[in-house]
Formats: structure tokens, C-alpha cells, sequence
């Protein structure tokens, strides 16, 4: 009766495949949490893009015409808390203004009115790497 007694012990193919399974499913949950950080770092800096969009909304004096500013100006007639004054202040901006239409509403009318035309044109808000595009309408 020379039966082979088998150990309990796992053999060592059995705890290097262990290994290799474990060292897969980390790799694939590290790169799904590098690329979850990106998303919302994107997302962040698009929603803070937006809101800044929404000053130049809120200021008349701004949007018409291609200029660098720091976003301070454009809420400089508002209160604001001094934090945000100074995070503000250091914050450069590019807006740019582009023409997409022009229409000349005197054309329609035979009265000797004055002329006046309807401009529609984009207002592109640039910080950094980071982009908004805003429709205006002006009535000259």
C-alpha cells in the first residue's frame, strides 16, 4: 500500500497564476481611477469656464470686441469677498469677438428712419486650455 500523501500546502504554479490574477485587477483599478481623475479634472475646469462665461454675460462694457483681461474686470462693478477678488485678479482671460451675420433692418422699411442693422456675432472666452462660446446679439 504505497499511497502518495498530498500535502495542503499550494504549490508554487498555484501561487504565482494567484499572483498574476491579483496584479491584473490592481492594474485595471489603478488605471480606472487615473482616468476618473482626468474626467473630472476636465470636468471642473469646463465648469469653471461656464461660470466665467457667465461674467461676461453680466458685464455690458465686455464681449464686442477682441481682448485680453483678467476676469477681475469683468465683475469689478459687483461685491465680492476679498478671496475671490484675489483669485480673480490673478486669472487672465482672452476674449475674442467674431461677426457671424450682419443684417441691415432699414433695408425692409421705406420710412427715412434711421438706419440701423442687427448683429449677431460670438463672444469665445479663453482661459488657458479651456474654451466657452457665447451667441450675442447687438442692435446698432
Amino acid at each position: 500500500m504505497n499511497k502518495k500523501s498530498y500535502s495542503a500546502a499550494f504549490t508554487l504554479i498555484e501561487v504565482m497564476v494567484a499572483v498574476m490574477i491579483i496584479s491584473v485587477v490592481i492594474l485595471a483599478l489603478v488605471r480606472m481611477y487615473s482616468n476618473n481623475t482626468f474626467l473630472f479634472s476636465a470636468y471642473k475646469k469646463r465648469s469653471q469656464v461656464s461660470q466665467y462665461s457667465s461674467f461676461l454675460i453680466a458685464n455690458k462694457e465686455y464681449g464686442y470686441e477682441n481682448k485680453n483681461v483678467h476676469l477681475y474686470d469683468l465683475l469689478s462693478e459687483f461685491d465680492m469677498e476679498d478671496k475671490l477678488r484675489r483669485q480673480l485678479k490673478k486669472q487672465k482671460a482672452q476674449v475674442i469677438y467674431k461677426v457671424v451675420k450682419n443684417m441691415d433692418l432699414g433695408e425692409e422699411s421705406n420710412t427715412s428712419a434711421p438706419q440701423m442693422s442687427l448683429e449677431i456675432g460670438s463672444s469665445i472666452l479663453r482661459i488657458d486650455d479651456a474654451s466657452a462660446v457665447l451667441m450675442r446679439l447687438q442692435l446698432r
